[in-house]
């Protein structure tokens, strides 16, 4: 039995993709490309404040976050490296670093005691007036979790991100993003049940 040789033919692999819109203007950002900036802005700012305001959840602290995490992709651009990863990924680390920083540091004016006494002015049916209380407890249950907690949270269900995908992000292990889910989980269940007996 004669076996056929395979035909002469190259051996390299397959020339690396070519890289994303966003790696590409980040690159021309790099060498001083004004032009590139504003584009690479355009893209990248409505996932950004969204992104920002979930972690923050207060809108002038995530445009103060997003301003600051641009200026920083103006001033660093020079120290990415599309060979470690995406221009994306890179600049939503420098946003979610901020924002954690931003986090750590607000104080809350007014205890959260206080927040469920608040009554809406605005005269609304019933359903509505049930769903504001809802709302108002599930934001104050999120206030009180730490930040990687409310930022892992932010990232699975309000991005879709996967366990990997997250851990990624977060510099950590998908088993420790997995335990930060379960345990805001848990104490987000018990304070949204012990509010609901009072």
């Amino acid at each position: 039995m004669r076996m056929e040789t395979p035909a002469p033919g190259p051996t390299a692999l397959a020339p690396p993709a070519a890289p994303s819109l966003a790696t590409a203007l980040l690159l021309r950002v790099a060498q001083g490309d004004a032009a590139a900036f504003t584009a690479l802005v355009r893209q990248l700012e409505r996932p950004a404040l969204a992104l920002a305001w979930r972690t923050l959840n207060d809108a002038a602290e995530a445009q103060d976050a997003c301003q600051q995490a641009f200026a920083r992709l103006w001033t660093e651009a020079h120290r990415f490296d599309p060979a470690r990863g995406s221009a994306d990924a890179w600049f939503r680390r420098i946003l979610i670093n901020l924002c954690l920083d931003r986090r750590r540091a607000i104080r809350p004016v007014q205890p959260i005691d206080d927040a469920f006494d608040l009554a809406d002015s605005r005269p609304d049916p019933e359903h509505q007036a049930i769903a504001a209380d809802q709302q108002a407890r599930l934001a104050a249950a999120m206030a009180s979790l730490n930040a990687r907690q409310r930022l892992a949270l932010a990232l699975f269900h309000g991005d879709g991100l996967s366990m990997a995908e997250i851990a990624e992000r977060m510099e950590t292990t998908p088993k420790a993003v997995e335990g930060l889910l379960g345990r805001a989980r848990i104490m987000l269940k018990t304070m949204l049940t012990e509010g609901s007996d009072l």
